[in-house]
């Protein structure tokens, strides 16, 4: 996606990582609020789509044979009976605060007017997923606010409220970790300029 709209939006999907760059002073405070809610309703549209794919609308009867709503569908994320492996709410905390924390450093780095903005996109991309395949057991990887609220509310509209009621996590852990990566990264000799 870096490659595909990142010259049109920034590849803005992600609500922490837009408040991380305008932090890190690579994006205006005054865009985030249309940012923000874009990304949210992008999300929600999206898990809605999954939902009716999977058939779960009573809208079709094509979808997935065996797919029945539970607690923990649509990858929801969550802790404690919500997480894959059952990871209780600290560990999600710091493994959110963390990951999105590093994915806002790598993100800076790369697209620093002194670093290697030609390969951004795949560097990006990579620590992405290696950002999910060390988090997944634990929360089901949100380090995104709105990829969070999008299965969130689908769920609780289809009655199972468990995940929205954890939601909070995954809003504050990636918004802090984003805040405290740009912080570090400015620290260090980051200057905050994009190429």
């Amino acid at each position: 996606m870096a490659y595909a709209i990142g010259h049109i939006s920034g590849c803005h999907l992600n609500p922490a990582v837009s408040v991380g760059l305008a932090v890190g002073g690579r994006f205006s405070f005054a865009d985030l609020p249309m940012y923000v809610i874009a990304q949210t309703l992008g999300a929600i549209v999206a898990a809605f789509l999954i939902l009716y794919v999977a058939g779960d609308m009573g809208l079709h009867k094509e979808g997935q044979a065996t797919f029945q709503m539970a607690a923990n569908s649509l990858a929801v994320n969550g802790y404690g009976e919500l997480s894959p492996q059952g990871y209780g709410m600290m560990a999600g905390l710091v493994t959110e605060i963390v990951m999105t924390m590093m994915f806002l450093f790598i993100i800076l780095g790369v697209t620093d007017k002194r670093g290697t903005a030609v390969a951004g996109g795949l560097a990006i991309g990579l620590a992405l997923t290696l950002i999910h395949l060390i988090s997944i057991p634990v929360t089901n990887t949100s380090v995104n606010p709105a990829r969070s609220t999008g299965p969130a509310l689908a769920l609780a509209m289809s009655g199972e409220a468990k995940a929205l009621g954890q939601l909070w996590l995954f809003w504050v852990a990636p918004i802090a970790g984003a805040v405290i990566g740009a912080l570090v990264y400015r620290g260090i000799g980051g200057d905050g300029n994009a190429e």
